[in-house]
C-alpha cells in the first residue's frame, strides 16, 4: 500500500459487487453499533510492556456469525509484539526456523521475530531494496517482493532474481506472493506502488499510474522460469492467497488509492492448473456505509478468508474475516492501527500475526492457517 489519493469512506454510494444484501449491511451496522462502546477503548487500549492484563474474553475479537466464525478463543488476548516501524508489511512464517519475517518499507529494512524468546532482529535484512511482501517456498527459502523485482534468498546467503520483467517491460513493482506446493510455482501481484511513491520507493517518472504496464497477477513457473500474466481485472492487485483446497485464488484490489472508479473488493478466480478463470468480486469491504482497503490476506483450514483492512478508523481497522461461499463478513479483530497484512504461524499454525502500520500484533485463534506459510 502507499499514499491515498481518494478517501475510502467516500464510497458509500458505490455498487456492492460482492453480493452483500441489505441483511448483511444491517448486520454490519449492528456490529459497529454494538462495538461502539468499546471501539474508543480499543483506540486507547494500552499495549505497552507494563500495561494491565486484558480481561477475558478480549472484546476486540468480534464474532458476527457464531455459526461460521468459531475461531475466537475466550481466554487469550491480542498482543503487541513490536512497535517502531514506519509502514509494516509482508509477514511470513518460517516453520523450520520458528520465526516471523516482515518488512518496514520506508525504512528499507526487514525485521525478524524469534518465537523461542520473543527477540526482535531489527535489521534482519538492511538494505532491503524497499521490500514489501514475503513468503517461503517448500524448501524454506525466503521469497521477497522488492521494489523492482521478485527475489529468493538462497541457503548459502546469496540472492537470486526470479522476475524483473514481463512482456518485455519492467515490472511495475511486485507486492505479494504465494507458492503452490505441488508444482512450486510462484503467483504474485504487480500493482507498482513502489514506482509511484518516493516514500515507499522511487518514482518511475513515466507519467502514468501504470508505471510500465497494466497492473496484473503473474505466475512464475518453477521449472522453466517462464512468467505468465494470469489476470488483470483488479485495478491494483495487492494481497493474494490460495483457497484452502487450492481450487481458487483470491486477490485484494486496492486500486481506489489511485483510480476513483475502483472499488474496495476481493476478487475470486477458479484455479485450473496454470490458469485462472471465472473472475468475480467475492467480497465487498463496505460496512455501515464505510469502506476500507483490503490489503493482505490468508485463508484458514475451514476456508475462511482473513483480510487486513483499514483507513476507516476504530470499529473497522484491523482484520476482517469472510466466508468463502458468499463473501459474508463473519468476524473481526479490532486493532488501533490500519492492518496491512497477516499470516498464520507458531508451532501449531494457530497464531495470527498482523503487521499494522507501525506495529506487529499477534493473537491465538481456534483455527489454523491452511497453507505452510
Amino acid at each position: 500500500m502507499t499514499r491515498i489519493l481518494t478517501k475510502p469512506n467516500d464510497l458509500s454510494s458505490a455498487t456492492e459487487p460482492g453480493g452483500l444484501g441489505r441483511r448483511d449491511i444491517l448486520k454490519g451496522a449492528a456490529v459497529l453499533a454494538a462495538s461502539a462502546a468499546f471501539a474508543s477503548g480499543s483506540e486507547a487500549r494500552d499495549y505497552g510492556a507494563n500495561a494491565e492484563p486484558q480481561r477475558y474474553p478480549d472484546p476486540d475479537i468480534v464474532v458476527i456469525d457464531p455459526k461460521r466464525f468459531k475461531a475466537k478463543v475466550g481466554n487469550t488476548s491480542i498482543k503487541r509484539l513490536y512497535t517502531g516501524c514506519l509502514w509494516a508489511e509482508g509477514p511470513a512464517w518460517n516453520a523450520q526456523g520458528q520465526y516471523l519475517v516482515w518488512s518496514d518499507i520506508p525504512a528499507n529494512r526487514q525485521l525478524r521475530y524469534l518465537d523461542d524468546d520473543g527477540h526482535i532482529s531489527e535489521q534482519f535484512h538492511k538494505p532491503s531494496n524497499e521490500a514489501n511482501g514475503n513468503s517461503f517456498d517448500t524448501e524454506g527459502r525466503q521469497i521477497t517482493a522488492e521494489r523492482t523485482r521478485l527475489v529468493r534468498y538462497e541457503h548459502d546467503g546469496s540472492v537470486t532474481t526470479l522476475a524483473e520483467q514481463a512482456n518485455g517491460k519492467p515490472l511495475n513493482g511486485p507486492n505479494d506472493m504465494v507458492v503452490h506446493p505441488n508444482d512450486k510455482s510462484i503467483w504474485f501481484t504487480d500493482p507498482g506502488y513502489g514506482a509511484i511513491s518516493i516514500y515507499e520507493g522511487k518514482l518511475a517518472n513515466t507519467g502514468s499510474l501504470q508505471p510500465y504496464q497494466k497492473e496484473a497477477v503473474y505466475r512464475l513457473d518453477a521449472q522453466s522460469g517462464q512468467l505468465t500474466r494470469v489476470a488483470d481485472e483488479p485495478f491494483k492487485p495487492n494481497g493474494i492467497a490460495f483457497s484452502h483446497d487450492y481450487k481458487k485464488v483470491y486477490v485484494c484490489d486496492t486500486g481506489i488509492t489511485h483510480y476513483p472508479q475502483a472499488e474496495n473488493v476481493v476478487w475470486s478466480y477458479d484455479l485450473d492448473g496454470q490458469k485462472l478463470s471465472n473472475p468475480k468480486r467475492l467480497i465487498d469491504m463496505k460496512l455501515d456505509g464505510k469502506s476500507g482497503f483490503p490489503d493482505g490476506m490468508r485463508v484458514d483450514t475451514e476456508g475462511n478468508i482473513w483480510v487486513g483492512a483499514g483507513w476507516v478508523g476504530p470499529g473497522y481497522d484491523g482484520v476482517q474475516v469472510f466466508a468463502p461461499t458468499d463473501g459474508a463478513r463473519i468476524g473481526q479483530i479490532m486493532l488501533p492501527e490500519t492492518c496491512a497484512n497477516l499470516c498464520f504461524g507458531g508451532k501449531k499454525r494457530n497464531r495470527l500475526f498482523m503487521t499494522a502500520s507501525q506495529s506487529l500484533y499477534s493473537v491465538y485463534v481456534e483455527t489454523q492457517g491452511a497453507h505452510f506459510c
